[in-house]
């Protein structure tokens, strides 16, 4: 399974793999030297997401998980045009299940300005908003502070302060984020926007869904003799076949992957 971000926060969503599907073999790819991805084009955004996905699948992963919520809205249609026959999964923000949990139909969104601004969020909301009021909130330079690998210092709680002032005034009972990046700074978050309001993410749901698909897939492969060894290989996995690339610092990846997740694997570069 190939699994890429524009940086670490896509580490939340393989911390959740990891979690649910601890037998897959892992491929994480963090576009660390590009990073973050909230701040670029949408063309460069699709050229880097065509690169990492031509990597993976020469690694041969039979899902990609597109990590990401701003390459998920620029870029996520194209890999599927690109690669038909690939499982391809992305991230979104949770506004549909943050809707329903809102008892005050009041809901913040946290994300960089390139997911607020996308088509395709735009329709996220057209669609699921369902006549609550959805108090988007940009959080630019967020995703590169939390790019340092250090997750309480003076200048981040300063942005999460900032951030979530606009939420409080507008009284928001639950609050998505919309970042893959943001639930490793989930706790200042709850510190700044108080006790009563519930902070979602999608990690979980993003892996459900992903197991769905590997199960599907090996269902597949299983029924047809010529593929059972492939499915023979996907399905037996050492839980600690995990391997790590970075087109940034390799050993800051390391150095993350083994702080935050406490999980440890090869690392090695990635152009």
């Amino acid at each position: 399974m190939g699994v890429f971000d524009s940086g670490l926060g896509g580490l939340s969503v393989l911390r959740a793999l990891h979690a649910r599907l601890p037998e897959a073999e892992l491929t994480y790819v963090a576009d660390s030297g590009h990073a973050p991805y909230g701040e670029r084009d949408d063309d460069f955004i699709a050229e880097r997401s065509h690169r990492i996905c031509a990597f993976l699948l020469a690694r041969q992963v039979d899902v990609i998980v597109v990590a990401c919520n701003t390459a998920t809205a620029a870029a996520i249609h194209l890999i599927r045009q690109t690669y038909p026959h690939v499982p391809v999964v992305g991230v979104e923000p949770g506004v549909k299940p943050a809707v329903a949990h809102s008892h005050n139909k009041r809901v913040g969104v946290l994300a960089t300005p390139s997911t607020l601004s996308s088509d395709k969020y735009k329709r996220l909301i057209e669609s699921y908003a369902q006549g609550a009021l959805i108090v988007p909130q940009p959080c630019p330079g967020l995703a590169r502070e939390i790019e340092t690998g250090e997750l309480d210092t003076p200048a981040l709680r300063a942005l999460v302060e900032r951030f979530s002032a606009p939420l409080k005034l507008a009284k928001v009972d639950t609050v998505v984020l919309g970042c893959t990046h943001y639930p490793f700074v989930r706790p200042l978050f709850a510190q700044a926007l108080g006790p009563d309001v519930v902070i979602m993410d999608t990690a979980d749901a993003v892996a459900a869904h992903t197991a769905r698909l590997c199960s599907t897939s090996n269902s597949q492969k299983s029924a047809k003799p010529e593929k059972l060894e492939t499915s023979r290989r996907i399905n037996h996995k050492s839980p600690s076949e995990v391997h790590l690339f970075s087109s940034g610092n390799p050993s800051h990846l390391a150095e993350v992957a083994k702080k935050w997740l406490g999980l440890e694997g090869s690392v090695s570069s990635f152009d």
